[in-house]
């Protein structure tokens, strides 16, 4: 076999069935399908199906069916060869060579399916045998009874230290083969490799097929260092493009036309005991583009539904910021928050599935997420703060890459503004919502007989990132901005348990940005609690004191409050996070401006040039924000 199937599972995973076959034949969405005339046939009425959940076309009129290769070799006349290296081309996915050793590495790739299938099968056993009677009394408290427990295939990992290993060694299996697929923990200061998971109830992670290739682990002892537990990124398992349930929730997706995602195991299962099997989640950190391009890829509107808390709303928070670019028409998300304090499991035993039921009716559009976000964080009360709230939104929207979307989000924004500014463009105007004292909107369903508590509404508070001046594509602001980021955090390293992953994916360019942040990073991760005393031996010992001196000169003047140790917390929160989002946009139109000029230089077609364009109309729309939001008062205007 010349291609691996995870590679050719990889390209259908990237490109939509009806993106490939819609370039050759007009389709229109006909419920969860697309349909269209058949290229095989002439005809008049469409029989020609497209199925993007099951990547799949069928032809009534003609009898032929098959997947994007399939149309390719039936309509181009390419060979199965070549069908595949034009389409890994478009999804960016690269080939192995043709060699002697694909046989081999797709022989190996399959022997590490079935060792995670003896793993499983093995913690499963444990589950049910005399080791696993505490954690059968837990999942009995938590109303998880056997039915459930064969449904997920939940097992449980003894305290022994060799349990697994041993029971693996005595099937054959390697131990280096274990390792490789998180099994142990192993290491070159390590004499005896050991299992990875132990005294833990187990949740089998599968993939679209539903193979398991990891694991997460929920630890029984109160006091143990990490509640929650996965596999380490292994050959089988990237958890940022993977969701935990996708192969139990397709059907039930496909048949109600629409997608639940939460954010744990357990929220998965109390979900489906809720009656909504169509419930997955991510895996520990936030959605990634990959696993939202998954939920999309099963919806047009998918709901996530995240805990009533802190963490729950950072999560919607960074949920949107990375959905914005990539929404495309029809294509979007709408967000579910638990009352307060609340996850699934604790809602549905305390009021009920008609109780969650209730939480996904009152699901909200994004567009009302990102207004509510922006509005509830900034106040209105002046004309200054008005213009960087309209900043701020108008940098959001310049992020969205489809330019129909983009076109409609403006001019639902610019409405909304008008709203708050009523005699700066025509009388108000109802689009769903009301103005409330002060300026500012907010969006709520009326409360009904028997609705639980209200969910926590989305707010933050006042973020003076959004009112300053800011510029996308200036060298100056980009390193001024990552001296803030940077800076604050070696202020407040308190802030790294919610920062530090952000702060690993950012991409920074000024050298003494880049060490401060590796000795950050290393600084999080051997602390519980980082304290700034360690934080400052720590820099003194690297000889990076004079870095962060260096660094902290950088910082604007309107943002040095963040270097201050008695910072107001939720408003430093807040600081970051917009530093953090506007950070992220800055070097992403940089590098696709930089990849569209390269892409015109090497091919001056329309297409490229449109492209060009597009970059340049975006950057434009976000320097002339910000220009609008630093610009002086006029006489006339501080008068009004």
């Amino acid at each position: 076999m010349r291609y691996p199937p995870h590679i050719l599972e990889e390209i259908r995973a990237r490109l939509p069935a009806s993106d490939v076959v819609g370039r050759r034949v007009r389709l229109k969405k006909a419920g969860r399908e697309w349909r269209g005339l058949s290229p095989f046939n002439s005809e008049k009425t469409p029989s020609f199906y497209v199925n993007d959940q099951k990547q799949f076309y069928h032809c009534f009129s003609s009898g032929k069916h098959g997947d994007v290769f399939t149309f390719l070799m039936e309509t181009e006349g390419l060979s199965f060869p070549e069908a595949v290296e034009r389409l890994a081309g478009e999804a960016g996915v690269t080939l192995p060579a043709p060699s002697a050793d694909t046989r081999e590495m797709e022989t190996k790739r399959t022997g590490a399916f079935e060792v995670m299938e003896l793993a499983a099968a093995y913690y499963e056993d444990q589950l049910k045998g005399r080791l696993g009677t505490s954690a059968r009394a837990y999942l009995d408290r938590r109303e998880l009874g056997p039915d459930i427990r064969a449904r997920f295939r939940l097992g449980y990992a003894t305290s022994e230290r060799y349990g697994l290993r041993d029971h693996l060694a005595a099937k054959d299996v390697d131990k280096e083969l274990m390792a490789e697929l998180g099994l142990l923990v192993s290491g070159d200061d390590i004499a005896v490799p050991f299992d990875k998971f132990r005294d833990r109830v187990m949740f089998p992670i599968t993939d679209s097929r539903g193979r398991v290739i990891a694991f997460g682990g929920r630890a029984m002892q109160a006091d143990a260092k990490a509640k929650y537990m996965n596999s380490p990124e292994t050959p089988l398992f990237h958890k940022g493009q993977v969701l935990y349930n996708l192969h139990g929730a397709r059907k039930a997706a496909h048949d109600r036309g629409t997608i639940i995602a939460v954010e744990g195991y357990v929220d998965v299962i109390a979900m489906t005991m809720a009656g909504h099997p169509n419930a997955v989640a991510g895996l520990g950190t936030a959605l990634t583009e990959e696993q939202l391009a998954l939920l999309w890829r099963h919806a047009d509107e998918p709901i996530l539904c995240f805990d009533g808390d802190g963490a729950g709303q950072r999560a919607a928070f960074k949920a949107l910021d990375v959905a914005l670019p990539g929404l495309t028409p029809g294509k979007s998300l709408r967000f579910a928050l638990l009352p307060e304090g609340q996850d699934p499991d604790d809602l549905l035993r305390s009021a009920g599935a008609s109780a969650i039921d209730r939480v996904l009716e009152g699901a909200r559009p994004l567009v009302e997420v990102l207004w509510s976000r922006a509005t509830e964080s900034t106040p209105t009360d002046t004309p200054e703060r008005k213009a960087g709230l309209a900043k701020g939104l108008r940098e959001m929207v310049a992020s969205i890459r489809d330019e129909t979307v983009r076109r409609f989000y403006k001019d639902e924004i610019e409405g909304r503004l008008r709203v708050l500014s009523p005699g700066a463009g025509g009388g108000q105007r109802r689009s769903g919502y009301e103005p409330r004292s002060g300026g500012g909107s907010t969006f709520q369903r009326k409360a009904r007989p028997g609705d639980p508590p209200p969910s926590p509404r989305i707010t933050t508070k006042f973020n003076p990132l959004f009112a300053g001046s800011t510029n996308s594509g200036g060298t100056a602001m980009f390193r001024d901005r990552e001296a803030m980021i940077v800076s604050s955090l070696l202020a407040h390293p308190e802030l790294l348990g919610i920062e530090a992953e952000d702060l690993a994916a950012l991409e920074l360019d000024d050298p003494d940005a880049q060490a401060l942040r590796s000795l950050l990073l290393d600084q999080a991760a051997d602390a519980d609690q980082p304290d700034v005393e360690v934080l400052e031996s720590r820099l003194r010992r690297a000889g990076l004191d004079g870095a962060a001196l260096r660094l902290a000169t950088h910082v604007r003047p309107g943002d040095r409050w963040t270097l201050d140790s008695h910072a107001d917390r939720m408003r430093l929160e807040d600081a970051l996070r917009q530093a953090v989002i506007l950070h992220r946009k800055s070097g992403a139109l940089n590098s696709e401006l930089r990849a569209a000029e390269r892409a015109l230089a090497e091919d001056g077609s329309e297409a490229n040039f449109a492209w060009l364009c597009d970059v340049k109309e975006r950057m434009a729309v976000i320097a002339g924000a910000e220009a609008e939001a630093d610009e002086p008062e006029s006489d006339d205007t501080a008068a009004a």
